[in-house]
Order: C-alpha cells, then structure tokens, then sequence
C-alpha cells in the first residue's frame, strides 16, 4: 500500500536534499534560502508552514501575490490576538512561528502593477528592462521606499522565457545600480524545458559566472569590504539540487513542497511549474 507523503514530510525532505546539496557544494545549509512557491497551495498549506517557522514565500502572479499576502497577514493577527498563542507558535516549533513572513515577486511584473506589488514583496525576481526599473524607481521614491530587486537573465535563450539577454545583463545591471530606491541584490534565472539534467547545469553555471563577474566590477558595493548584491536565484522542484551545486543561494521550490497540481490547473496557466 502507498503511503501519501505529508506536507510536513514533503517539506523536511527538501530541507534535507537542500542541505546534501549546499554540503557538495562545500555550503552550510543554512546558506541557502528556500522561497516555497505559493502558486498551487491551498491557504491551509501556506499557514502550516508558516506554523513549522518557515519565513519565504514567493508568488508568480500578482494579484495572487496580493490575495495570498492578505489572507496571512489576517491569519497572523488573530493568531497575536490569541491569549498565549505566539509563545506556544514559538515553543513548538523553536523558530519564528507566525512572527514573520517574507513574500517575494518571482513572475513576470508588468508596469502598470508595480505599485500593488511594492506594498507587498520583500524582493522583486524579475526586473528585466530599464524601462521596468525606472518604474520601480518612480513609484518607490513616491512612497520614499528603497526596493530589492534580482535582475532576471534569459541564460537559456529561449524565446518563450523573460529575461535580459546575457550580453546586455552587465550594462542593466550598472544602470540599475545607479537608482536611488532601487537596490539590486543580484541575479536571477530559469533553467530550459529539458529533460536533460546537462542543459540546465550549463544555464545555471553561466550564470554563476555571470554573478562573480558582475560581482567584481563593483557592482553593489556598499563600501571596500561588503556588497549588497549577494543573491544567485536559481533553481525549482526539478532542477535545485544542481542549481545549488552551482552556486545558487535562493531556490524556489513549489510542487515538490506542496504536491503536484492537478493537470487541468497547469494547462490553465501555461507556466512554468516550481
């Protein structure tokens, strides 16, 4: 007889190949940020693991952004209205319980959105163009807010896919560092459509490679000893252990977490599954 795999189950083994993977990489797991991808979960889902201590969460579309951070936020408070909950929440699970949680923009961001979603994400994944970080910058310096941002970068080169393209990554990335509310923290990018392990080992070390690169002209730097841009976002649920073993600080992990969506709900999107 089969035995159907908890959430709780689902989610320590991806902490656990996370850690082996961070471990082969010479990495301390606790290097690696898990971002647990919201898209398909149900509501009971997102408030378990925020209830194991679980902080990132990360949305592909923006007005489930918005409806997954406003249904938590309310959760949250009836939980801190609760006589005693937020230390047993504590006591059970030796971490932050419901005290936090961090939701990041890991879709593609249209313009006329980016002021719903400055009230809401921690960090924006996907800035693609100047002409979306000028918009960042406009909106943030209305609400005198300095914003978080990964430049995304098609590594693939395939049309279907969002993102700069490799050659222009180094310049966008100078410009975007100019910007006074914008910060750039690094990079971002999606493997190809393969079933080829290889094909997306090769994105992702072109990657890497763009980052150090990015990384040693400067790009970020706070002051002669530290740098903000810091951040290598890559890898999902079929591909994070080899985008850790390439250098990857930030995964984002969402069917091997939550389950598999029903095939009906993939067709209905046409995305990419996390």
């Amino acid at each position: 007889m089969t035995t159907v795999a908890s959430l709780r189950d689902r989610y320590l083994e991806v902490q656990e190949r996370i850690a082996r993977s961070a471990e082969r990489s010479g990495r301390r797991p606790e290097d690696i940020i898990l971002v647990a991808v919201t898209k398909y979960a149900e509501p009971d889902q997102i408030r378990e693991l925020v209830q194991m201590g679980h902080i990132d969460f990360g949305e592909n579309k923006v007005q489930q952004l918005l409806q997954r951070a406003a249904v938590i936020d309310e959760w949250r408070a009836r939980q801190r209205a609760l006589p005693g909950a937020a230390r047993s929440a504590g006591a059970s699970t030796g971490q932050s319980g419901a005290a936090g949680v961090r939701w990041h923009m890991i879709g593609h961001l249209q313009r006329n959105k980016v002021r719903k979603v400055l009230e809401v994400a921690r960090l924006i994944h996907s800035v693609d163009s100047l002409r979306l970080a000028e918009e960042i910058q406009a909106v943030a310096a209305k609400r005198d807010q300095v914003v978080d941002v990964l430049l995304q970068v098609n590594t693939s080169g395939e049309a279907t896919k969002f993102g700069c393209a490799v050659p222009a990554a180094r310049h966008l990335a100078e410009q975007i560092d100019t910007m006074v509310q914008v910060r750039i923290r690094g990079l971002m990018t999606m493997a190809p459509l393969s079933d080829n392990p290889d094909d997306a080992r090769r994105a992702f070390a072109r990657l890497r490679e763009l980052f150090e690169e990015i990384r040693a002209a400067g790009i970020g730097a706070t002051d002669g000893r530290s740098s903000h841009f810091n951040i290598l976002s890559m890898g999902m649920s079929n591909d994070f252990e080899i985008a850790i073993e390439e250098g990857s600080n930030l995964v984002r992990v969402g069917s091997a977490i939550f389950g598999e969506p029903p095939p009906e709900m993939l067709q209905a999107t046409g995305d990419d599954e996390a």
